[in-house]
């Protein structure tokens, strides 16, 4: 065993004997349990940073440790390879997405490699290969022949200067992200899968991910929004025409003043074309996002049309008014408003002075017509009852429902609606899957045949990137768009769209299971599937958790596994966070500058109380404790900490810091800290094994104090093991081996026979304990130990001696009055009385009772003993 610990020697040999052991690839094995572990993959951006550690360390500890529980554990790892961002460093670097993607695999790779993670690096692939998306493009045309995709319209945010459209998170203040341009609202056609076909199922199997956060099961619920009511007809005055509205709340209808439709309504696009006012009107409502959290932030405005429909109840005339705030895209683009009871419709009554009608009471509360009564919502109040309504009055919301249901007879329809929409796959971008569709003059829409797939993205397009374009190449090039019509052999061109990278991984999980499957996935998956614990930040609760979970129906539907939903547990991890400085520029701007570059000067509780940057001495400003990101310029190199202070320090600080699923603050004295403890763990294992050959343990001979430090041991042991399999707090497992090292150190009984045979189990222990963690000291510390045996699967995790955990004695707290005066030892089996005299017999509790008369001495036998005395 060398004398010093010297992380790089250490890490790299045991990196390179578990690749020449291929010591993390598995295969199906049905004489053992099977563990299926999996962290969201990433996106090739260039380097890792510690999000990436963090995420995939929670991975490797849960996965090291089942495999010394005996399972079989898959761990694999592959890129999330298309996507935006790549497209725009290629322009920005004048190169081809594709060389600039398969460049940064291969730096992370290397990264995630330096860090010792248990990956079978054989299933790896990158979503942006043929032989990968060729199976995506069968299943979307199998989806297409199933009904379960479709094209159409729809309003989409759209950036004129990229000529793309934009996710709502791209939309920053109505402009593109990247572009700044105004973001318009386009019709375009756009290809969709038919989600909203699974809403409810995807609503109900909530209920059983009980290994799933119930932050994610909420936000989901939320998303997919199920609502029970009425979708009513309101006939057009002086026409056949009827609008149709769906509402929650048929309870309000005798309070509607008027309708609000979108622009791109008919009915909107006829009243424009006798209205230049009206026109301009809906020419500037195409401009800003189609998001729902811009349009209920928005200023509400609007203009009437002119046009009226009739009250399906009490043949009112209503003005139809066009609004921002209505879409085509959301229900039936128009809605009924009811700005007595809603705040939106109250907003812009309020705004063009159109009526505002009471028609809901709750006893004890009183109405105000001049400011919005947020008492409407809660539709289950019990004292709520419908007014000014009349045939309907008096009654409570089921009531009305149901009366209003019967009332208008065929002008209504029971619906259960759903604010999940069908999931819209197309995107205006060249690095992306294409769409393997065929757009025909003659046929129309029709998929390209499966025995002419995969429809191959060319990747060689640098003249195209040298040009700085923002336009794909395959919308550019005539010839790669030029095909022929699979059903009619007429000239067609292709799909030039690219499909949305939540595609790829929407079923990334199970392709893991298969690798080289000719098909998706074969029979393999339903060993390996649902994935056991899936792992990844809280950001991707909605869409990707969404999404995965759908794709997963999808394939059970289609025969390939038998799995309803991907995964059985979920943990979303917290932030990595860090402190932020800057300097103020004269135009208010800020310079963000890396922690690394600044001297901090830290008061006597660590908080930070001045900052100089370190090239130029000067004072910089202290922000506030951020999330790392590049924007703040707080992030933190992780092989730059690998480097410094070796994989596994910088694995134990990622640990040690916080529990998984809460915010990590960085520290790098924290992470000094953890390599003075992996030195000083080195150094004493070091000395015990100096010492030479160690007696068989024999725990009838004893000495009291080495059964204490055994039992000490022995509970350790115990709770690490639960802390990793049940509680994932690995902070508190860490910190328990730490316990056990300073009581070792402390007991410092490595002279007598028995006393070094005790130290030879805990440091033995200890290897095993944080081997899921630190694994590559602990391949070391291992075999420096005398173990023959290498440290892998083979070797199990260890488990409490139950003989070693009993004690002879037990402490007991002793208090007078309630208060904590002293603590006794007795022995376990000691007798009440005998437990009272000791206790009585304490000096301290002598002192408290001087003068007072003992009343009563209560024991709680194990735990407590409670002297009474007045």
């Amino acid at each position: 065993m060398q004398d010093s610990y010297e992380p790089s020697a250490i890490e790299s040999r045991a990196q390179q004997f578990w690749e020449q052991q291929r010591a993390f690839e598995v295969v199906e094995d049905t004489s053992r349990p099977k563990y299926y572990c999996l962290a969201m993959l990433p996106y090739p951006s260039g380097s890792l940073h510690m999000g990436h550690v963090r995420n995939y360390t929670i991975g490797d500890v849960i996965s090291r440790h089942r495999r010394m529980l005996g399972y079989n554990v898959l761990q694999p790892m592959g890129w999330d390879a298309f996507g935006l961002p790549a497209e725009n460093a290629a322009i920005k670097n004048k190169t081809a997405p594709a060389k600039w993607t398969y460049a940064n695999i291969q730096h992370m790779k290397s990264q995630l490699k330096s860090l010792g993670y248990a990956l079978d690096w054989t299933r790896e692939f990158a979503t942006c290969r043929p032989d990968y998306y060729q199976h995506e493009q069968r299943m979307f045309v199998r989806l297409f022949e199933k009904g379960l995709v479709y094209r159409k319209n729809a309003v989409v945010n759209w950036d004129p200067v990229d000529q793309t459209v934009l996710a709502n998170e791209q939309v920053v203040d109505g402009r593109g992200w990247r572009s700044g341009a105004l973001v318009e609202k386009r019709e375009i056609p756009q290809w969709f899968l038919k989600i909203t076909a699974y809403a409810q199922e995807l609503l109900d199997e909530l209920d059983r991910l009980d290994g799933w956060p119930d932050s994610v099961k909420t936000m989901q619920r939320n998303w997919i929004g199920r609502s029970e009511g009425l979708e009513i007809d309101f006939q057009v005055e002086n026409s056949e025409e009827v609008v149709r509205v769906f509402t929650t709340r048929p309870d309000t209808l005798m309070g509607v003043t008027y309708m609000a439709v979108a622009a791109e309504h008919p009915l909107a696009q006829r009243a424009a074309g006798n209205s230049a006012e009206l026109a301009a009107f809906i020419a500037d409502c195409r401009r800003g996002g189609v998001s729902e959290a811009e349009l209920e932030t928005q200023e509400k405005r609007g203009m009437a049309t002119g046009i009226y429909a009739l009250h399906p109840v009490s043949g009112e005339r209503v003005p139809i008014w066009v609004a921002n705030f209505v879409l085509m895209g959301y229900g039936t683009g128009a809605v009924m408003a009811v700005p007595g009871h809603d705040e939106r419709d109250f907003e812009f009554a309020t705004k063009y002075g159109l009526p505002i009608r009471q028609v809901i009471a709750i006893e004890g509360e009183t109405y105000d017509a001049t400011q919005w009564n947020d008492w409407y919502s809660d539709k289950t109040h019990p004292a709520m009852r419908t007014v000014n309504s009349g045939a309907i009055d008096g009654l409570d919301y089921r009531g009305a429902f149901d009366k209003i249901a019967e009332l208008l007879g065929d002008k209504a329809e029971r619906r259960i609606n759903y604010r999940l929409r069908d999931w819209g796959v197309s995107r205006q971008r060249y690095w992306g899957c294409p769409i393997p569709m065929v757009l025909c003059p003659s046929c129309g829409d029709v998929p390209v045949p499966e025995d002419q797939l995969p429809v191959v993205l060319p990747e060689d397009v640098a003249d195209a990137f040298a040009k700085g374009t923002v336009i794909s190449p395959i919308k550019a090039d005539p010839e790669w768009r030029k095909t022929s019509c699979p059903k009619c052999g007429g000239p067609a061109e292709r799909e030039t769209d690219t499909f949305d990278t939540f595609m790829e991984s929407s079923w990334y999980y199970a392709r893991y299971t298969s690798p080289g499957a000719a098909d998706m996935v074969d029979e393999r998956a339903n060993y390996w599937l649902p994935v056991d614990q899936y792992i990844g930040g809280i950001e991707h609760a909605i869409l990707h958790l969404l999404y995965f979970r759908f794709y997963n129906k999808l394939l059970r539907d289609t025969g390939f596994i038998h799995a309803s939903e991907p995964a059985t547990n979920l943990l979303c991890q917290g932030m990595v966070i860090a402190e932020t400085f800057y300097r103020e520029n004269a135009d208010g701007s800020k310079d963000w500058i890396n922690p690394a570059d600044v001297d901090i000067e830290r008061d006597e509780k660590g908080r930070v109380v001045g900052a100089k940057h370190a090239a130029d001495g000067q004072l910089v400003q202290v922000g506030g404790v951020e999330k790392m990101s590049k924007s703040k310029n707080n992030g933190v190199d992780p092989q730059q900490m690998v480097d410094r202070y070796g994989a596994d320090t910088v694995r134990l600080f990622s640990m040690f810091a916080a529990p998984p699923e809460q915010s990590l603050d960085w520290s790098e004295a924290g992470v000094e800290g953890m390599a003075r403890f992996l030195r000083r763990l080195w150094n004493q294992v070091q000395r015990h094994v100096a010492g030479g050959a160690v007696a068989a343990l024999d725990a009838a001979a004893l000495s009291p104090e080495q059964k204490v430090l055994r039992r000490k041991l022995h509970e350790t042991i115990e709770k690490v093991g639960d802390d990793y399999a049940r509680r994932y707090t690995f902070n508190t497992a860490i910190a328990a081996v730490m316990e056990l090292v300073n009581a070792l150190v402390k007991a410092g009984d490595d002279a007598s026979e028995q006393g070094r045979a005790v130290a030879h189990e805990a440091w033995t222990a200890i290897a095993l304990l944080l081997n899921p963690i630190v694994p590559h000291t602990c391949h070391a510390l291992w075999q420096a130990l005398g173990n023959a045996e290498v440290l892998l699967e083979s070797i199990p995790f260890p488990k409490a001696d139950p003989e070693a955990l009993k004690r002879d004695a037990v402490t007991l707290a002793v208090q007078v009055n309630g208060k904590l005066r002293a603590q006794i030892e007795v022995a376990v089996d000691a007798p009440r009385d005998a437990i009272e005299k000791q206790a009585l017999g304490e000096p301290m509790v002598q002192k408290f009772t001087e003068g007072l008369t003992v009343r009563k001495v209560i024991v709680v036998p194990g735990k407590i003993v409670n002297v009474v005395a007045a």
